[in-house]
């Protein structure tokens, strides 16, 4: 009799409030829930408690006074701003009036009251080991608080002041060196200081990664990196690393597309990024990563870059963006070929012309009259004779005298020249 009054007694004692017997309350799935949802609270205890109650501090609604629960779970919804607060719970045994101290305060933040921030990495949501980032929130609406929250974490959300800045309200978390601890997914919710525990909705999901802790993969397109507009392109990017996924990204955005990891037969994995029928506006720089399905934002050294040129066909008129220097310089060598050929037909153009002029005029030239030669043979004295009177005669033609009258060249043909002669003495 005595053991069993013991034991009522120690009993009443642990149950009296002050002791270190209080329970735990928990919220499933989460302690952040979206308007309109349902949460379940769930009261915890080592001290095999008979019942419990649920207060909600500083409430207007249910459950406004204590509430008796004969299980563990008390299921609230569906969710209003008025669920939004703090809760506690109590433990009792059969039979009894004691209660048990209060649980640890519990938080029920109720998210989709105003509209979503917006959420950005600087510089990059995809970062080198080391490197510095900054998570900033913004929203037009001038929220005086923002929470970051990660997805996965056990740590309470990080909480900042918000900026008022050219009309819009913005927070900066500056995460600091780039460590594996890091990365993962991020969202970020706005609120203010009168009413902490009703948020906005969430901002899109950023994925933080973190690159340069393994070995580069490689990557090339298979039909080569200069194609025309309207092939179908294929990148693969391939690795000697057994990777699970590998990732594909464009001019630094590094969430476009990934694929899960293949093995080929040679024994290398890989994966191919089908990028179908391109166009000029597919062209540019492409990178790979791979990573394990374990850590899947813990990616390896980039790929050497990809430069991937998309000519246009040659039935289109307009020039292709992509080779505006080739073009210049074709265009500067058809100008001078066509300057030279036609400097040249000029000079052959000129060059007929003189030809043409010059040919007429040696047709038409006179023949040149023969009197120099009679008055050669005139003048000419023998050498050999010094008798100054010895008397020389010379032979006239007749003809030649008769080409003394003018008369026209067409006549020429007409005359006929005598044998006729005429001795002068001289």
């Amino acid at each position: 009799g005595l053991v069993c009054l013991g034991f009522f007694m120690v009993k009443r004692i642990w149950a009296q409030p002050g002791y270190h017997n209080k329970p735990s309350l928990t919220a499933w799935p989460s302690h952040v829930v979206p308007v309109g949802q349902h949460v379940h609270l769930q009261c915890h205890s080592h001290f095999g408690f008979a019942m419990f109650r649920v207060y909600k501090e500083h409430g207007s609604l249910v459950p406004k006074s204590q509430k008796v629960l004969s299980s563990k779970n008390f299921i609230m919804g569906p969710v209003t701003p008025a669920h939004a607060g703090i809760y506690r719970c109590y433990g009792s045994y059969h039979h009894s009036s004691t209660w048990s101290t209060p649980s640890d305060p519990l938080e029920i933040m109720v998210t989709g009251v105003y509209r979503k921030p917006s959420l950005l990495a600087q510089p990059d949501p995809v970062m080198r080991l080391g490197e510095n980032v900054t998570l900033r929130c913004s929203s037009e609406i001038m929220f005086d608080t923002y929470i970051l929250y990660k997805e996965g974490e056990t740590k309470d959300p990080l909480h900042l002041v918000g900026r008022f800045h050219g009309g819009n309200s913005q927070a900066d978390f500056s995460l600091g060196s780039m460590t594996i601890s890091h990365v993962g997914t991020y969202r970020c919710y706005g609120s203010f200081s009168h009413s902490p525990y009703e948020w906005s909705d969430p901002s899109d999901s950023l994925k933080l990664v973190i690159t340069g802790v393994y070995k580069k993969p490689s990557l090339l397109a298979q039909l080569g990196s200069v194609v025309m507009s309207g092939e179908n392109v294929t990148l693969c990017c391939h690795s000697e690393s057994s990777f699970d996924m590998y990732h594909l990204s464009r001019k630094e955005d590094a969430h476009e597309s990934w694929l899960h990891g293949v093995q080929s037969h040679s024994g290398a994995f890989q994966a191919d990024f089908p990028l179908g029928p391109v166009t000029p506006a597919y062209g540019g720089i492409y990178r790979c990563y791979g990573s394990f399905n374990h850590s899947p934002y813990v990616w390896s050294d980039p790929s050497d870059p990809l430069h991937l040129l998309v000519k246009e066909n040659s039935t289109s008129c307009s020039p292709s963006p992509t080779e505006p220097s080739n073009q210049a310089g074709n265009l500067r060598s058809l100008h001078i070929l066509i300057g030279l050929s036609v400097v040249i037909l000029l000079l052959l153009i000129f060059v007929f012309f003189l030809i043409h002029r010059w040919c007429p005029a040696k047709k038409n030239v006179p023949i040149p009259n023969r009197e120099p030669e009679v008055d050669g043979m005139v003048n000419r004295e023998d050498p050999e004779v010094e008798d100054p009177q010895e008397v020389t005669y010379s032979e006239l033609s007749h003809w030649i005298l008769k080409q003394k009258k003018i008369t026209p060249t067409s006549q020429r043909s007409e005359d006929t020249p005598t044998d006729s002669s005429v001795y002068v003495e001289l």
